[in-house]
């Protein structure tokens, strides 16, 4: 592991220098790894542990290449990592919701467009007048990743989306538990698009912590 470990430093390095660009083919395997002092064996563990994390992207018959780094595909992995959640950590993770999705809603508030805002609309409109449980969590989930594609941060909006999955079995148990829960989320997705679309950042800062603070302390109380 430790050879392995040293041969994903020396990759790694050569992308940082600007040596490997995004989208670059690496050179062939033989002559990469007597440039870099390596083992052919080891070089092959380094790539396959790089395109495990979407850093590397081999393909078969052409060669390995560098992938785009962007956030949203690098971050694809902490949404594997998230998703192995204990059911006792889910509380922490609409801890750091709270954290993050109204400054994200702010950000939005501010920086989408006109025509971003109504798509927003849209999907407030999409909602059935008497929604199942998944049709409840299927639009809360769409009306937030719009929102968080609408702060311009894409490495806030990949980390959104990643917490997304942890929380999304507790927003299922709250719809079938809690009375008024469907109103209850319509009437905070209204107050929140209605904010941004009157350009008001502080006051959908307010309602986006409300709305998931409400989720938070419903969990706990749940949970005793």
């Amino acid at each position: 592991m430790a050879v392995t470990d040293a041969a994903i430093g020396k990759i790694k390095q050569m992308i940082l220098s600007g040596e490997l660009a995004p989208g670059d083919r690496l050179p062939k395997e033989a002559d990469l790894a007597e440039r870099l002092g390596l083992s052919r064996n080891s070089l092959r563990e380094a790539v396959r542990a790089l395109a495990l994390i979407n850093v590397l992207d081999v393909r078969q018959g052409d060669g390995t290449y560098v992938t785009s780094l962007e956030p949203r595909l690098l971050l694809e992995t902490l949404s594997f990592v998230l998703d192995l959640h204990r059911d006792d950590t889910v509380i922490q993770f609409f801890e750091v919701r709270r954290i993050l999705e109204p400054a994200a809603t702010a950000m939005a508030t501010e920086l989408m467009t006109d025509e971003e805002v109504e798509e927003l609309r849209a999907i407030l409109d999409s909602f059935p007048p008497d929604p199942t449980v998944e049709e409840l969590v299927d639009n809360d989930l769409k009306f937030h990743h719009r929102i968080a594609r609408g702060s311009g941060n894409s490495v806030l909006c990949s980390f959104v989306e990643s917490l997304a999955g942890p929380t999304q079995r507790a927003r299922i148990w709250r719809g079938l538990t809690e009375e008024g829960a469907v109103a209850k989320t319509m009437e905070q997705h209204t107050a929140i698009y209605e904010a941004i679309a009157a350009r008001q950042p502080d006051v959908a800062r307010a309602w986006a912590t409300v709305h998931i603070s409400g989720v938070e302390s419903w969990l706990r109380k749940a949970l005793g």
